[in-house]
């Protein structure tokens, strides 16, 4: 299955990739700048920011071909040259962002990410940085032939689902669903507290509902777990033991970590799929699999801050 290019125009977003080395794996544009949000004005996303993310098989060498064509996008990092450039990329979410550029009359930020780090993020959770992007729509610009990258790329919606049918009760509707998705990398992020608006998931999946569908539909109709009720609108899933342990199962590595590490004590060390039977047989199944994604992003968000903070301590 391909991820969905969506099909409204991508013109001006491919005038900004002209500017920049072709050398990708992927990039994709997301946020307010590219879908509507609930609550902004019909004009107001022209002023806003647009964000990229482009994964690169080489990181050094995008640099320093990126450091060619546009040296003024970097910080004082760019006398220290792309291998520095590139260290500073592997901490934290594995993501490197130039910010508060000027393009075609536009203001962009793009962040660079390896391809391996990106599958890494796809695959089993370890940050949701980039991988929780990918969970809402984005426009693709351009992807290449890596059948792993696309393996990884499917996986990160089938697992987003996944978790999302855990926490939702026996029968919902599909934009009951999208809520869920949406919420999932903004679980525990203390920018949804302090900063933010607190219904930004809700004003992100109101107006995208079409936009969603294109992403989830094919996952949905092959999902044997699931039953769509067209004519009430609403879907229901599997809510017995067995139904939520074969889910639990099938969420990422470093979820189910998180899963264990609260219903474990420390010491005692059980086998996982042990642990996992005892939280699909927990009326409260659903509230533990919400935790331990609100730990799995709490951690990840605290891991960003305190690489900040020591990056920005040792360069000052």
């Amino acid at each position: 299955m391909a991820l969905p290019v969506l099909s409204s125009s991508g013109m001006k977003f491919r005038r900004v990739l002209a500017h920049f080395p072709q050398e990708l794996s992927l990039a994709f544009a997301y946020g307010s700048g590219v879908f509507r949000q609930a609550g902004a004005s019909a004009g107001q996303g022209e002023d806003n920011m647009l964000d990229f993310v482009f994964a690169v098989d080489d990181s050094v060498t995008w640099h320093m071909m990126n450091l060619l064509k546009n040296r003024s996008h970097y910080s004082f990092l760019k006398v220290l040259g792309p291998k520095h450039i590139s260290s500073v990329q592997s901490y934290g979410a594995g993501i490197y962002y130039n910010t508060l550029v000027p393009c075609n009359g536009r203001m962009i930020k793009y962040g660079v990410i390896s391809t391996d780090t990106l599958i890494d993020d796809l695959l089993h959770w370890k940050t949701l940085y980039v991988a929780g992007r990918l969970q809402k729509p984005v426009k693709i610009l351009t992807q290449n032939e890596n059948s792993k990258l696309q393996a990884a790329l499917v996986s990160n919606l089938k697992c987003a689902v996944t978790a999302a049918f855990l926490m939702l009760p026996e029968s919902f509707s599909e934009e009951d669903l999208y809520l869920q998705i949406a919420g999932l990398s903004y679980s525990g992020d203390f920018r949804m507290i302090i900063g933010e608006d607190r219904s930004k998931v809700q004003n992100i999946v109101k107006p995208n509902v079409p936009h969603f569908q294109k992403l989830y539909s094919n996952i949905l109709q092959d999902c044997p777990q699931v039953v769509y009720k067209h004519h009430l609108g609403r879907m229901e899933i599997d809510k017995s033991p067995e139904g939520q342990f074969a889910q639990l199962m099938a969420l990422p590595r470093t979820l189910q970590q998180k899963i264990t590490s609260l219903v474990d004590p420390p010491g005692k060390n059980r086998d996982v799929e042990e642990i996992l039977m005892q939280v699909a047989h927990d009326p409260d199944c659903g509230f533990v699999v919400h935790q331990g994604a609100k730990k799995s992003v709490t951690y990840s968000m605290k891991k960003l801050y305190k690489m900040t903070k020591g990056w920005l301590r040792k360069t000052s």
